[in-house]
């Protein structure tokens, strides 16, 4: 049986990446923005994932536009090489992690 496969994308080689369209990269911004903002607005910080440049510019964009946004400034530290910590002056320091 032959299946015929639409809007399949070819899989770059490992290690690389598949860029985002225009489109996408507004939109997963427009989201980050929202959801890392309600989080920081409710907490003070929040935590996220980014295993590429690619991913790690994109928070910081975030960062920058909430800083913009709220007037006040949002921070941005590396936890660890896989995950970014977003977060406001106060909250700059790490919780302690259980162990």
């Amino acid at each position: 049986m032959i299946r015929d496969l639409y809007n399949v994308r070819w899989r770059p080689a490992e290690g690389g990446s598949t860029p985002l369209t225009d489109e996408e990269e507004q939109r997963a911004r427009a989201v980050l923005f929202s959801e890392l903002g309600n989080e920081i607005a409710d907490r003070g910080w929040v935590r996220f994932p980014a295993y590429s440049p690619e991913e790690r510019r994109r928070l910081v964009d975030v960062a920058h536009r909430l800083s913009a946004h709220w007037g006040q400034q949002v921070f941005v530290e590396a936890e660890d090489r896989c995950a970014l910590r977003l977060c406001l002056a106060g909250h700059t320091t790490q919780p302690p992690v259980p162990m």
